[in-house]
Parts: C-alpha cells; structure tokens; sequence
C-alpha cells in the first residue's frame, strides 16, 4: 500500500497548494465568501457538481447499489433533479439579491427575527453536511491504510479545515474543479470498469445477481419518494448549494452550467449503484456494508491505481466536506455574530477565525458519529422539515407573515426531531409529519396575523 499512500500523499498536498493559490486570491469579504460573484460555466459546473457529490453520495451509493441494485442511484438522481429545478428556476431571483445567505431572503421578506431563528436550524444543516463527507474520509482510510478511525478524520478532516480556512469560496473552487476532474476519471473511467471487468463483463453481472437488481424500483415507491421529498427539495434551499449560485457571473452561466452539473450527478449514482453491484459479486459477504466502496477498491485494484481511485473517493468527499463547512461558517459570520455585536459586519479575518473554529467542530462531531447515510438525513430532514414552508412562502405567497414563518420553523424542526427519535434515521414519518405541522401552521398564523405591508411583500 506504500505506493498508494504517496498518490494520496500527493493528492492532499496538491489541495493545500491550491488553497493556498485561493488564499491569494480572496482579497475581499466577497471573494472569500462568494468567488466575487465571478465564475464562468467551466468552473461553475465543477464546483456546483463537486458540492452535491460527497461522502455519502459516493460511499452511500455503493452501499445502496450494493443492497438494492441499480435502484440505489436515486438518492444522487434526487440531488441532481434538484440542482437542475434550483438553477432553472431560482438561480434568477436569487442573483439579482446579491446576498450572501438563504437567510437572507427570510430577513428581506419578513424580519430580523425572522432571519436569526432560521440561522440556527441552517447552522445545524451545514454542520451535519460537513460532519457527512468527513466521516465518509475516515472510513475510507481507516479500511485501506488500516489507521485508527479518530486518525483518519483528524489526517483527512484537517486537509480541508486549512485549505477552507485560508481560501474560502476561492480555495473550494479550485480545489473542486480538480476533484470534479479526479473522481470523474477515478470513478467512472476506472472503478467502474475494472470492476465489470473482474466480475467478467456485463453479461455475467447480469447472470450472478437476481434480476430484481436490475429494476429501477426494487429500492420502493416509498424510498424513493422519500430520497426526494428531503434530497429534493433540501437542494433547493440549502446554504452549501445556494452559495455556489451565487458564485456565477451571470444567470445564463447559472441556468446552462447549473443544468449540466444536475444531469451528472444523475449519471454518477448510477455509476456508483453499478460499482456496489459488482462489489456484491465479488464481495458477497461482507460484515458491514458501509464498508463496500473501501473493500471493492482494495480487494479489485492494483497497486498505484488503487491510490489514484482513492484519491478520487477523497476528491468527492472534501469537496462536500469544505462546502458543509463554508456554508456553515458564513452563517455564523453573516446571520448570528453581527447580532451579538452591535450589528457590526464581519471582516475578512472574521471569515477566517470563524471557518477555522467551524472546521474544529465538525471534526469533533465526526468522531462520534458513525454512519453517512444517518447523518446526511439527520442534516436534510432538519432542513427540509424547519425551512422550505417559509421560505417557498417568502418567494410566492405575498400573504405570508413573519409569525406565520416563525411558527412554522419551530414546529417543522421540533416534529422532525420527535419523530426521527421515535421511529428513526431511516423512517419517512420525520419529513411528512414536519412538513404537514410547518405548512398548517404556517397557513394559519399567516391568515390570523395581520396582513405585511405591500412593500415588504415584494421584497423578494
């Protein structure tokens, strides 16, 4: 494994140099946290592609492949669908706002407070997103280089807390354009047909697995519309996603690229549910399938082409993990610190101090969580559930409230918790039950309040 660990050796420097170059280059509080609202199609489809394909897209996936069949590719078809609907349709409004957060438009739309207690249930979201991909990198090196798990996401994790705190958004989109390219010849160029290839080519994936592993729908209608009710319509308003829109220089770069990107993630699931399939020819009895992706790369890859493939694992996985941290901290820099200062707006070394602090958090969660897939619901559930009543509301209702959004944050956030206690991770009942509570109740403060003034009603 020598070999390997010096491609991947490689590969981490090789982040830390273009952080760097970003550091460079992020001369502004804009910069830092928005590219200077300046990117052209060719990085925009990169870093907006990069963003969504993580830790638990890439080794979910597989897992998912591995279990269900080629069914497992809905969970990146629903993160694809929504990169497509958010760059077609909200990418122009949301550009012409020049803002820096989703919660933002709450604040325009309804008020301060509005925007405070939306912060929250957004912190917790971006943070859980980060905590995602940086477990996805520890189990990746805790199984192919046989470290500790708590070394692995120290070694890994810490890769992306310096080049995120030095470069911001300038760091990421570089790194990301360079991920895209890695995991993209790592993974479906290589991976994957050296996989079809140890099973004995198609014809024999198709003999050694049952045909309802070939069935778009052996995963259920209910997973499946579930996997878009939180992947879905979490893209949408996401602060990760919604940050990259902001990057782009002009709406036609948004809408053109931000269409592209959707339709790859949609072509890299079902190259990662393939993976997973020949992984469960190969590998029939595995202990734990979590654990897939790692095993089908050591046991099917030689030496050196192992550590590239690994390095393309890697590359999906920091880009999520730096975008969940980002995220995370221009929420706090933006939407919760001014208010604890008097109102006044953070600065570059602001920015900094605080992705720093951010990125020292999310590795500590990550040391106590243990499954991607868990802790990616967990982190859309609470978003979903918490913030796409009122914030939908905030665009197309003029008749919405600042009450009305305030109820439906508290009672969508607090149902989804309940019931993600009392039935589980894996259960739908979190995202209906918040959804349902978040939108009566949204509906009905909002017609007993009294009706906003027609100014503010136009805000957005």
């Amino acid at each position: 494994m020598a070999l390997d660990l010096f491609v991947v050796l490689i590969y981490a420097a090789g982040m830390l140099v273009l952080g760097y170059y970003g550091m460079r280059r992020a001369k502004t509080h804009e910069d830092y946290l928005v590219a200077g609202r300046n990117l052209g199609p060719s990085l925009y489809m990169g870093t907006m592609a990069a963003t969504v394909l993580g830790g638990a897209s890439t080794v979910g996936t597989v897992r998912l492949g591995y279990v269900h069949g080629i069914s497992g590719f809905w969970l990146c078809a629903a993160l694809g669908a929504g990169i497509i609907a958010l760059n077609l349709f909200l990418a122009k409004p949301l550009l012409k706002l020049k803002i820096f957060t989703v919660t933002q438009v709450l604040e325009k739309r309804y008020n301060p407070m509005a925007r405070q207690a939306s912060a929250v249930i957004m912190l917790a979201y971006a943070l859980m997103i980060g905590v995602t991909s940086i477990l996805a990198i520890g189990t990746v090196l805790q199984v192919l280089f046989g470290l500790p798990f708590w070394v692995s996401v120290l070694l890994g994790g810490g890769v992306v807390v310096v080049y995120s705190t030095i470069g911001g958004m300038w760091s990421l989109t570089l790194t990301d354009i360079v991920q895209f390219v890695i995991k993209t010849v790592g993974l479906m160029f290589i991976l994957l047909p050296i996989c079809l290839y140890r099973v004995g080519g198609w014809d024999q994936l198709v003999a050694k697995l049952p045909a309802s592993n070939f069935s778009f729908t052996e995963i259920g209608w209910d997973t499946i519309i579930t996997y878009f009710m939180i992947y879905f319509f979490g893209i949408l308003i996401g602060q990760d996603i919604w940050q990259r829109v902001f990057t782009a220089r002009d709406e036609k770069v948004a809408q053109y690229a931000g269409t592209f990107a959707g339709f790859y993630c949609i072509l890299y699931g079902l190259a990662c549910a393939l993976i997973g399939m020949a992984a469960h020819v190969l590998l029939p009895n595995l202990d734990n399938v979590n654990n897939a992706f790692a095993a089908i790369v050591k046991a099917s890859l030689p030496d050196g082409i192992r550590g590239l493939v690994i390095a393309a694992a890697l590359a999906a996985m920091m880009s999520t993990a730096s975008a969940g941290l980002l995220a995370a901290s221009t929420v706090l820099t933006e939407d919760l610190l001014p208010r604890l200062r008097g109102g006044k707006q953070s600065s570059l070394n602001i920015n900094r101090l605080f992705t720093m602090l951010t990125g020292i958090a999310v590795l500590g969660i990550a040391l106590v969580v243990n499954d991607v897939i868990s802790a990616l619901t967990l982190a859309y559930n609470l978003l979903v559930g918490g913030m796409l009543v009122p914030l939908m509301g905030a665009i197309f209702w003029k008749r919405a409230t600042t009450s009305g959004a305030i109820a439906s944050m508290t009672l969508g956030f607090v149902t989804a918790l309940v019931f993600m206690f009392k039935d589980g991770l894996d259960a739908s009942t979190p995202i209906y039950y918040s959804l349902a509570a978040g939108l009566v109740s949204f509906v009905v403060v909002s017609m007993l309040s009294p009706r906003p003034d027609a100014s503010v009603a136009r805000a957005v």
